[in-house]
Formats: structure tokens, C-alpha cells, sequence
């Protein structure tokens, strides 16, 4: 079983995400009903190691947040670009979080994740470089992009799983956070 743990996005944010795709030669766009922000890139497991993790993630605590993406970035070298993504705005929250998440996965026996986090959610794939001038004016003409603050309530456990028309997901748990208590509209005179 193939796993990932991930903040699951609202569907008018996925959809604003979505509505960026296009404009760039090579790229595989992700679908909207596949994007997410990953806390923890799992991997294959066995059904044993699954359940630990499971339990491990139960355990989690903590508040529930809010959220903002902010700005539009890309992953690779200057001769081979791997992904573009929307990034997120500072979130000492979601830096917790995702420090219990890790802390998790290595109770449940994973080995610790030795890259750093960097939250962002994943827009779009390339098996070839786009042209420069293009990847340019794409970043520059959303470099501006912005969406939220939406409220984050849950982490989830997803599977994955390859298909001819790509990958597949599935949320296989999904951990509730506390809410926060919004305090009630003062009383007006």
C-alpha cells in the first residue's frame, strides 16, 4: 500500500488552482480532485505498518487553523524543471502540525524525513522543459496569486494508487483538529 498523509483543499480553492492550468508546453496538469498540501510522504507499507501509522495518527492534537496560498514557484534545476506549485504563506500552525505528523511516522516505525518541509501544493508536472520564455511569462503573469485564508479542520490518509490515467487517490482516514472557538460578535448598544 502506497501512503501519503496531506491537508485536503477546499473545492473552490481547487478549483481556482485549476483554473491556472494551460499556457505551458510539456506540463501534466494535476487534476483538481488531486491536489493537496502533503504534511508526509509515507511510501509503500505493509498493512502491519499501515495500522501503526493509523494509530500513530490518531493520536495527533492539536487546533484547527487557517490557511492562505500565496505565489506560484517551481522545483528543479535550470536545465530540468520537475514541478511548478502554488506556495503557502508562513503558517507557524501548519509548521506544527506537520512536526506531529512526522513525529507520528517515526512512532510508527518510518524512517525520519530528512528533507525539509515545504509546503506547497503541486500544479503541474513536466517530462520536458517548457520554453523558458514561456515558464517566464507564466510565473511572472501569476506571480501575484493569492487564495484564502480558508480554514483547515482535518489532516487525512491517503492511498495511492497508479492508473493508466494517472494517480489515483484515496483518503483512507481523515484526523479531525480541534476547533477553535471563534468568539461570539460582541452585543451592539
Amino acid at each position: 500500500m502506497r501512503l501519503f498523509i496531506a491537508l485536503d483543499l477546499p473545492d473552490d480553492i481547487k478549483e481556482r488552482l485549476a483554473g491556472m492550468s494551460g499556457g505551458l508546453p510539456g506540463a501534466r496538469w494535476v487534476p483538481p480532485e488531486n491536489m493537496h498540501l502533503t504534511l508526509r510522504f509515507i511510501g509503500e507499507v505493509d498493512n502491519a505498518q499501515a495500522r501503526d501509522l493509523d494509530d500513530a495518527l490518531s493520536a495527533v492534537d492539536g487546533k484547527g487553523f487557517d490557511l492562505t496560498l500565496k505565489g506560484i514557484g517551481s522545483f528543479g534545476e535550470a536545465n530540468r524543471l520537475r514541478a511548478l506549485w502554488a506556495g503557502v504563506e508562513p503558517s507557524e500552525p501548519l509548521n506544527r502540525l506537520q512536526a506531529k505528523v512526522e513525529q507520528a511516522a517515526v512512532r510508527a516505525g518510518l524512517q525520519v524525513e530528512r528533507r525539509k518541509f515545504k509546503p506547497h501544493v503541486t500544479l503541474a508536472r513536466f517530462r520536458a522543459d517548457p520554453p523558458e520564455l514561456k515558464l517566464s511569462h507564466y510565473l511572472s503573469q501569476h506571480a501575484l496569486f493569492r487564495a484564502g485564508p480558508f480554514p483547515i479542520q482535518d489532516f487525512t490518509l491517503f492511498s495511492s494508487f497508479l492508473g493508466s490515467e494517472g494517480a489515483l487517490y484515496e483518503a483512507e482516514a481523515v484526523y479531525p483538529l480541534e476547533r477553535v472557538a471563534v468568539p461570539p460578535e460582541r452585543e451592539r448598544l
